[in-house]
């Protein structure tokens, strides 16, 4: 069954070359527990895959259906759970890129653990000048204090060292980060920032905006390093059967390390960028958003513009003071008019506007900008708010209004339950990730994890969606349990909804015929298996425009 053509594909599978694919005539993928999405939502079923010779989906077929005769390759499935690839509506492609090139703290669960891995990576790695890293989180500390540059000098006094909070909205420096970057005793806040600050001094913790003060001295990755954060994010990605990212925050670097991936026949999952700010916009686009490049593999759709920062941090924007910090509201990072002016230049130009807004006062900014454009820019436009996480339930029905996209990561919610508890307090818990009232309010929702804040694995995220509980069963039956989505919707906000959002569900995000073959064979029946299953659930293979990109080992 498996001969020379299989073969060849095995050659092209987890990375392992940077040669160009051949193209195949019609093959078949057989024998699987086959399902889909139509273009209304509803699961198709079928038992084979007929692949075209431009990589696209040519039949779909029952048991029943006679099989073609005439093939370049057939493979066996096993009976194996056949689904669309998985779409993040939400991510950064480099920022997981370098989190697995980098010094990783996502995992630690107290600052002494931090300090200890911290200490061992500078050991490890004497020559490097700066010590660089992310992941930490001090809500998962247990600290009631945000960390300290005094904490970061008693094991690494040497060296500079700038470690990002786990969502990317704070900064942690020693004294000789600081000093590197020039940061005075005496520094301002800038607008949209907060220093943290112990007897009126910087105590080491940099939020937001002001995280630029000692960012701006880290040494800058050269194009060798983005290449390989590429390599090392797509491989990633492929092994979670992750086989399209929207990228939220594109760089001019960025962008020309996807082309030169592109170029070089080495870019496999599918890209939708969105510009990190208007400069960023023009300088890679130009006057209007690119064509699909590499045979639907890349193309800047739009611009990412930040409204506030996050909840852990006490940045996101609220409409009224934090529940464990009164006479604080968080950060606002633009005034309205400057919010309108930077849509309005985005959209006259016909690119796709996507606003980053956690908290309720910044989504209630985002949605009152839309509502005003909104009557000068007519057309499909798909306005998307990133994480929509706290909204007030006044607030909903005004995104269904204007079709806007509710951009949302499940897992946000199993990680902040009890953080946002504290923040908000239990009376202002209603619009907090209502993925349901958005849903049957006709939002349309498209899921993503922010990684590198989350890990990319879709399926924590797809179990988050149908519980609302925890991997250890917490809370029983759920958090806020009315806003469970049944796994149809998950699913669909996982695939077809993240494409459409995307402005690629002409594309990619089912297995429709003229569809981009973009499939995953899996361990378990994502509609069958135990929320236990679920969110544990292997990957064996993950294929790209009909060709195999991945392999788990032993998985065939």
């Amino acid at each position: 069954m498996i001969g020379r053509t299989l073969r060849a594909l095995a050659l092209t599978t987890a990375l392992l070359t940077s040669a160009a694919v051949p193209a195949f005539a019609d093959g078949l993928i057989d024998n699987v527990n086959g399902m889909t999405l139509d273009a209304k939502g509803k699961v198709v079923n079928f038992t084979g895959l007929v692949i075209d010779d431009d990589g696209k989906v040519k039949a779909l077929l029952q048991r029943r259906d006679k099989r073609p005769e005439k093939l370049d390759y057939k493979l066996d499935g096993d009976g194996r759970t056949l689904m669309p690839g998985i779409i993040d509506a939400h991510g950064h492609v480099m920022g997981l890129g370098f989190s697995l090139l980098t010094l990783d703290l996502s995992g630690t669960r107290s600052l002494e653990e931090a300090l200890g891995l911290i200490k061992a990576y500078a050991d490890e790695h004497p020559s490097r000048p700066w010590i660089i890293g992310r992941g930490w989180n001090q809500e998962k500390w247990g600290l009631g204090r945000f960390p300290t540059a005094a904490d970061l000098d008693a094991v690494v006094p040497d060296r500079p060292v700038w470690l990002e909070r786990v969502d990317g909205h704070a900064g942690w420096a020693n004294t000789a980060a600081m000093q590197a970057a020039g940061v005075k005793p005496d520094a301002k806040d800038p607008p949209g920032g907060r220093i943290e600050r112990i007897g009126g001094k910087p105590a080491g913790v940099f939020v937001d905006a002001a995280e630029t003060l000692v960012a701006k001295s880290v040494p800058p990755p050269r194009a060798v390093d983005r290449d390989a954060a590429l390599i090392a994010a797509q491989d990633h990605l492929l092994g979670l059967g992750i086989t399209g990212i929207a990228d939220m925050g594109t760089s001019i670097d960025d962008w020309q390390a996807y082309r030169r991936a592109g170029d070089e026949q080495r870019l496999y999952v599918r890209i939708m960028a969105y510009a990190s700010g208007i400069d960023a916009m023009v300088a890679i686009a130009g006057p209007r958003p690119t064509p699909w490049l590499y045979d639907d593999r890349l193309r800047l759709n739009g611009v990412k513009l930040y409204l506030d920062g996050a909840l852990g941090s006490r940045g996101a924007r609220l409409k009224a003071d934090y529940a464990d910090k009164p006479g604080e509201r968080g950060l606002s990072f633009v005034n309205d008019t400057q919010l309108l002016n930077m849509m309005s230049r985005a959209a006259m130009d016909d690119f796709q506007v996507a606003a980053h807004a956690i908290g309720d006062g910044a989504n209630a900014q985002a949605l009152s900008a839309i509502e005003e454009l909104a009557q000068d820019y007519k057309g499909d436009r798909r306005w998307r708010i990133e994480h929509a996480q706290i909204i007030d339930p006044l607030d909903i029905p005004r995104l269904a209004k204007n079709g806007i996209i509710a951009s949302m990561q499940p897992v946000h919610q199993i990680s902040d339950r009890l953080m946002a508890e504290a923040r908000l307090g239990p009376a202002r818990l209603a619009g907090a990730y209502a993925w349901k009232t958005l849903s049957e309010g006709g939002v349309p929702l498209a899921f993503g994890s922010d990684t590198p804040v989350e890990s990319p694995d879709p399926f924590p995220g797809l179990a988050a969606a149908i519980t609302r509980e925890g991997a250890d069963g917490q809370p029983f039956g759920g958090w806020q349990p009315q806003e469970r989505l049944s796994r149809v919707q998950a699913i669909d906000a996982f695939t077809r909804g993240a494409a459409y959002a995307g402005f690629a569900e002409d594309r990619f995000g089912t297995l429709q015929p003229g569809m981009r073959a973009d499939f995953i064979l899996l361990d378990i029946d994502p509609l069958l298996s135990s929320p236990g299953e679920l969110r544990n659930a292997k990957v064996v293979e993950t294929w790209i425009g009909g060709v195999r990109r991945y392999e788990a080992r032993g998985g065939r």
